[in-house]
């Protein structure tokens, strides 16, 4: 299991933003945003803990949300097997999250899931 870990963090270290997303389909989905590599020790996802009293600044920044914006377990997945931010008009919320091992391949400048574009879990 070790070495498909390695695996994953290698595809995902050949994304790059703005490149394409094509779903195990054929249909696009979209263009990455972000790329975040994986962290096996990442086990809990805490929210800010500025306290919004103090100044303008610490208020904007306690009011602003981390990534991923999934609910808790999901994230806490993302952040530990590494994920692509997709924009997309295929979510109302305008973003879907791609999980490293849902990478099939990475070539010519696009993303090649092993997935459908259905099963990506969208932006809260």
């Amino acid at each position: 299991m070790e070495q498909q870990g390695i695996g994953e963090q290698t595809v995902i270290s050949r994304v790059t933003t703005g490149m394409r997303v094509v779903d195990a389909e054929g249909v696009e989905v979209g263009t990455v945003d972000l790329v975040q590599r994986g962290d096996p020790n990442a086990v809990t996802v805490q929210a800010p803990t500025a306290d919004p009293g103090s100044s303008l600044d610490e208020l904007i920044e306690a009011a602003a949300v981390e990534e991923p914006e999934v609910p808790a377990d999901l994230a806490a997945r993302l952040l530990r097997t590494g994920y692509l931010k997709v924009s997309t008009e295929l979510a109302r919320t305008g973003a879907v999250y791609v999980l490293a091992d849902q990478i099939a391949t990475v070539a010519d400048g696009q993303i090649r899931l092993d997935v459908p574009a259905g099963d990506l879990p969208p932006e809260e």
